[in-house]
């Protein structure tokens, strides 16, 4: 897959990292992203500072950041093949207690993120009739877990599986393929973030017994990223939490 380019969003820690640097070590051009400059250049330095990628520092929130990282992949590699919509924040609150504040946030990011992103890199892939648009959403859209309160963030990432789906279908006579990935609970900085000490804990929610590494969710995109018949999907990498549980 050398000369094909890929823009990770949230590509300076856990999923959106290990996404960076497997499609670098499988020779693709890398247009990584974070809103934090020192996480981003920490990220790239542990890579090796790989000559095939580029960084880019943006609130992804924001729909000039979305413009900046198509300029940037054009200027620098000549075409955008892959997008990969990982940005985003996740943590659990109670219902009663969600603002409007706490809604706004989540849309903020991870919808609005995510819709402007691929907007931006649609007009480019529909010009070269190829291209790939993987999202990040949850397995917990559709398999809800009564003891982890999620309202604000699940609205947000069920909005980004049913964006995947329509994205499909008005672009598929352009060979624009549109997949969401849905995680199971993965070991990343994540899990400590929002208050699971011991993510190991959790396996039993996975008929596996074990949670899931961020290497199952990096190899599930580089596999979507070139399948050429796959599209408007849901992909769980979940080691079987929608199918039932181990406990």
């Amino acid at each position: 897959m050398k000369n094909k380019t890929a823009i990770i969003t949230g590509a300076s820690t856990g999923i959106g990292k290990e996404i960076a640097k497997l499609f670098i070590e499988k020779g693709c051009n890398v247009v990584m992203n974070a809103s934090t400059e020192e996480n981003l250049q920490k990220a790239y330095k542990e890579l090796g500072s790989p000559v095939n990628a580029a960084l880019l520092v943006g609130d992804i929130s924001k729909q000039e950041t979305s413009k900046q990282l198509v300029a940037l992949a054009l200027e620098k590699f000549n075409s955008i093949d892959v997008l990969i919509n990982n940005a985003g924040i996740f943590a659990p609150k109670p219902f009663l207690e969600v603002e409007e504040s706490d809604l706004e946030l989540y849309w903020n990011v991870n919808l609005k993120g995510t819709y402007f992103t691929s907007q931006a890199v649609i007009p480019s892939m529909v010009a070269q009739k190829n291209g790939a648009i993987i999202n990040i959403g949850t397995v917990l859209v559709d398999h809800a877990i009564a003891g982890f309160p999620a309202t604000a963030p699940l609205m947000s990432k069920g909005a980004i599986h049913a964006l995947t789906r329509q994205l499909a279908a008005e672009f598929g006579n352009d060979n624009i393929k549109v997949n969401t990935i849905a995680p199971g609970i993965i070991r990343s900085p994540l899990q400590s973030k929002i208050g699971i000490e011991d993510a190991d804990s959790l396996a039993g929610l996975h008929l596996l017994n074990r949670i899931g590494e961020v290497t199952d969710i990096a190899e599930a995109a580089y596999y979507l990223a070139f399948s050429n018949f796959i599209t408007g999907e849901t992909m769980n990498v979940a080691g079987g939490h929608t199918v039932g549980h181990a406990i």
